[in-house]
């Protein structure tokens, strides 16, 4: 059925009130008045005959009909700015959508993505960060960059480096202990799995002097930036945070490691890669060290 007098800017009024989830935000980020917001929804669903919101007392809520356009409409208005982009400057460009996670954008990537930009200024990198838990396909992600063993259902993966974890913590902490065992008299801070630093005594054979307790952060940047304070000791990967080490803020001061899984550049495995996604793919490899097969 033909919808021949909607416009796109009713669509995108409704787009943004939908993922808002309010009238007053959408505004805002439209820069127009409630009440044109609020007519503009109703003439759309007036137009398609169906109500695409339930309005509550606090708020509104998507109806079946909402929840099912939503999508659609995100993924239109992504490929209308991404057309825009290519062409906005005179350039046919490519973009290129990864999500990564944030230890390793700030501690590797970032400051290595001139360099590709350099090489290929064709292509549009568009980096988004997670804390290792990310859609692939909710998301629009050319590649997901994660933290583990490489076995993730339905996606490709590709080995780029080891991340051993190991001790960091202020030089002044560092002082206090005599031996490893004495890890314990301290907040022990670890991200995303609990059984880390049980794991990291055993693979230093070292039985510490009290129960192992700290808090667990999803994201190793928030969990340093805490050690950095002097607020515990971080298990986490010091190929990261070589600047802090390197600057002295931050020391390992035992050298037992422990292999917990490494980073790996993933992609849906039915979904085909465009020549950009291609050459990032290829660079990243590149300065990783170079291509190691892939795992399904």
């Amino acid at each position: 059925m033909a919808h021949p007098r909607i416009n796109l800017g009713s669509l995108k009024v409704f787009e943004a009130a939908a993922r808002a989830l309010s009238l007053t935000r959408a505004a805002e980020e439209l820069n127009v008045t409630q009440a044109a917001v609020s007519q503009q929804v109703r003439q759309l669903e007036a137009q398609l005959g169906v109500e695409l919101f339930r309005r509550l007392p606090r708020g509104l809520a998507l109806t079946d009909e909402g929840l099912g356009l939503l999508p659609v409409l995100q993924e239109a208005f992504d490929r209308i700015d991404d057309a825009l982009d290519r062409v906005g400057d005179g350039l046919a460009r490519e973009v290129v959508h990864v999500g990564v996670v944030g230890t390793f954008a700030s501690g590797w990537l970032l400051p290595r993505l001139a360099d590709f930009a350099r090489r290929h200024p064709a292509v549009d990198v568009r980096i988004s960060t997670h804390n290792n838990r990310v859609d692939p396909a909710g998301e629009g992600l050319d590649y997901a960059i994660r933290y583990g063993r490489g076995n993730w259902p339905g996606m490709e993966s590709r080995f780029l480096m080891p991340a051993p974890l190991t001790p960091l913590c202020t030089p002044s902490l560092a002082a206090q202990l005599r031996g490893a065992a004495e890890l314990s008299r301290f907040p022990l801070l670890r991200s995303y799995f609990v059984d880390d630093w049980r794991l990291w005594f055993e693979a230093a054979q070292v039985v510490p002097n009290g129960p192992v307790n700290g808090p667990i952060f999803d994201s190793s940047v928030t969990m340093v930036q805490c050690a950095l304070q002097g607020l515990g000791i971080a298990l986490a990967p010091p190929a990261m945070f070589e600047r802090e080490i390197a600057e002295g803020r931050l020391l390992q001061p035992f050298e037992p490691m422990l292999d917990a899984g490494g980073y790996w550049l993933t992609r849906l495995a039915l979904k085909p890669a465009s020549a950009g996604a291609t050459a990032f793919a290829a660079w990243l490899e590149g300065e990783c060290g170079g291509p190691a097969g892939d795992s399904a």
